[in-house]
């Protein structure tokens, strides 16, 4: 069929015509632009410090090699998860005026026995109990030399936040007798409870951790 010009159709035709390609374009941006996706559950707040150790007990334990069996972490990339799991999904970064683990981190740098080597907080919904779906470090916002790994929240029954990290640190804690740049690994979870500091314990270094609700956050203790 041949096709026509607009221009030769008659007026009732051209304004047909003109009101049939708004629509036909409208669709197709409708079509080319996503629609935004929104988070599934309950949004929390996550704030963390890494910290080593300056000072540690020796032994003859390899503590280098503690990555367990079946600690294996996924990197999440704000993507549903295949099947019913679901996969946690990054919301924002939390600025410095509003953490609340920053008294806490200026004891341990005024300590002689640990010295706080990261500090991040940032919004997120959970994963699905078992996925180990995480975020990396990177994401964060935590870029420490020789420091990688992720840390996930998990939601089931309870509330679990875990964390699958590494540390190659160029000056490892006397007394364990390590070489600089000896990769130490932490795989731990932990079931949460809102307010209530986490620890995530390590002769080298380790992580306290802290999880609130998004809406109606309160201080630390209150």
């Amino acid at each position: 069929m041949p096709r026509m010009d607009v221009r030769s159709a008659p007026s009732h035709l051209r304004l047909g015509l003109a009101a049939s390609a708004l629509i036909a374009g409208a669709l197709a941006a409708a079509q080319e632009t996503p629609a935004p996706v929104s988070a599934a559950g309950p949004v929390y707040n996550i704030e963390i410090i890494v910290f080593q150790s300056t000072a540690a007990l020796g032994g003859a334990e390899n503590w280098s090699a503690e990555a367990g069996a079946g600690t294996h972490s996924i990197v999440a990339g704000d993507e549903s998860a295949s099947g019913s799991a679901q996969v946690g999904h990054f919301v924002a970064m939390l600025p410095a005026s509003v953490w609340q683990l920053t008294e806490l981190e200026n004891r341990l740098r005024a300590s002689a026995s640990y010295v706080p080597v990261a500090h991040a907080a940032w919004s997120q919904t959970a994963s699905s109990w078992g996925t180990r779906a995480g975020f990396a470090l990177q994401r964060l916002g935590i870029n420490v030399q020789g420091l990688s790994g992720t840390v996930f929240l998990e939601r089931g029954q309870f509330l679990h936040l875990g964390v699958s990290l590494t540390y190659a640190m160029p000056s490892p804690p006397p007394g364990l007798g390590a070489a600089p740049d000896t990769p130490f690994t932490l795989n731990q979870s932990r079931r949460v409870h809102f307010y209530e500091r986490n620890y995530f314990d390590h002769p080298a270094f380790g992580v306290i951790a802290l999880v609130t609700p998004s809406q109606g956050a309160r201080a630390a203790g209150r």
